[in-house]
């Protein structure tokens, strides 16, 4: 078994282990979306090592960037190949929500683009979580390694 397979192996028992904490009475009081997070083979360890880090130059400042739109997640890193990234499926308590549909707007913990509001070139959603211990990582999915073309331009 690798390091990077027992790492995930350990987030897993880690993250069953709170679930089975939890008491619904202190849940109730939290709104948790599941959110994607697109990255590379190679930052997914230290995220499961180290957590998320702030993006320092996004479009709404520093925050931890994630989409409820898994499509939108599997485009990122932008200019990296598929075989090079890797979707982290998050549960994020999200706090104080506020929508952007324009810049300036007040302190909050989660920034909300709505998808066709013209702020986001590709017309999806966007999301910025401002503290990083509001995400937990809950599952992984790397991409299928795509079959080699042999000379005739078939599968092998």
């Amino acid at each position: 078994m690798s390091h990077f397979t027992s790492l995930v192996n350990l987030k897993h028992r880690i993250q069953t282990s709170e679930a089975g904490r939890g008491n619904t009475e202190s849940d109730q009081s939290f709104v948790y979306y599941l959110m994607y997070h697109g990255t590379t083979r190679k930052n997914v360890r230290s995220i499961l090592v180290d957590g998320f880090h702030q993006s320092e130059d996004g479009m709404l400042g520093r925050g931890v960037y994630l989409s409820r739109d898994l499509q939108k997640a599997s485009r990122y890193p932008l200019g990296h190949s598929e075989d090079d990234r890797v979707i982290i499926k998050v549960k994020v308590d999200v706090g104080k929500v506020i929508a952007i549909t324009y810049q300036g707007h007040p302190l909050y913990d989660t920034a909300w683009v709505p998808p066709n509001c013209g702020m986001v070139e590709s017309n999806l959603e966007e999301n910025c979580v401002w503290d990083r211990k509001r995400i937990k990582i809950i599952g992984l999915n790397f991409p299928k390694p795509t079959p080699a073309l042999t000379a005739f331009g078939l599968r092998s």
